[in-house]
């Protein structure tokens, strides 16, 4: 098992070109897999954590509903925003500046294979993220992503989850909302739950957060909770 992990931070990057960069590095991947198999090979596999913000954008995933984009197109140039269908698992979603998307590029089987365990894990680390600000978070029974006060009738979602896994590796991945701007929630059914609403650390806490101090910290929760050795 190769658990050394490559740490990428893309900065402020079109979804286009990350989504492009994305299916170029698991693409790689799955080929050394292959070669492996077919050619009785015993190549490690490569693992990338990848950081980065996005200009404004929705995205839909492949099991999601696009009347749950309310903008027309006209409506979403006025907001300088984009949208895209992709391949994902999901419903709609929106990234924009101040929130941080995390692309783990993984090979599960240098970690372990179990998606569902691998979702709760990358879960795991914004929850210890979000408790050493003092937040308190967990999970949403029946729903992915990591919410807020969710055993009451003021469950907000924090971050949202939505993967695509093949071959045992993964790509796209998580959303959380650090400082970014509610407001572009307002033109979508977030994941496609249509009562329930959004938060983020600056909506909770009152003041616009470090983007790197937070992203810090959350890249070593997800480096111990999967025992990477991070490079």
């Amino acid at each position: 098992m190769n658990k050394r992990v490559e740490f990428i931070d893309w900065g402020l990057t079109d979804y286009q070109i990350a989504w492009n960069n994305q299916e170029e590095i698991f693409n790689r991947t799955v080929a050394v897999k292959t070669q492996n198999r077919t050619n009785s090979a015993h190549l490690d596999t490569p693992n990338y954590l990848v950081f980065c913000e996005h200009p404004h954008v929705y995205t839909l995933g492949k099991s999601g509903h696009p009347e749950n984009l309310l903008l027309d197109e006209s409506e979403l140039k006025a907001k300088n925003a984009t949208y895209y269908k992709i391949n994902r698992g999901g419903d709609i979603t929106y990234h924009g500046p101040g929130q941080i998307v995390g692309y783990p590029i993984l090979d599960l089987d240098n970690f372990f294979t179990d998606i569902h365990l691998y979702l709760r894990t990358l879960e795991e680390a914004v929850i210890l993220t979000l408790k050493d600000y003092g937040i308190e978070s967990g999970r949403y029974p029946g729903f992915t992503g990591v919410w807020l006060d969710a055993d009451n009738d003021k469950a907000r979602k924090i971050c949202a989850m939505g993967v695509r896994c093949s071959r045992w590796v993964t790509m796209h991945g998580f959303a959380f909302n650090v400082n970014a701007d509610l407001d572009y929630f307002k033109n979508i059914v977030p994941c496609g739950i249509d009562d329930k609403a959004v938060t983020s650390m600056q909506s909770e806490l009152g003041y616009a957060l470090d983007m790197n101090e937070v992203k810090e910290k959350l890249k070593n929760h997800i480096a111990s909770l999967f025992h990477m050795e991070l490079v």
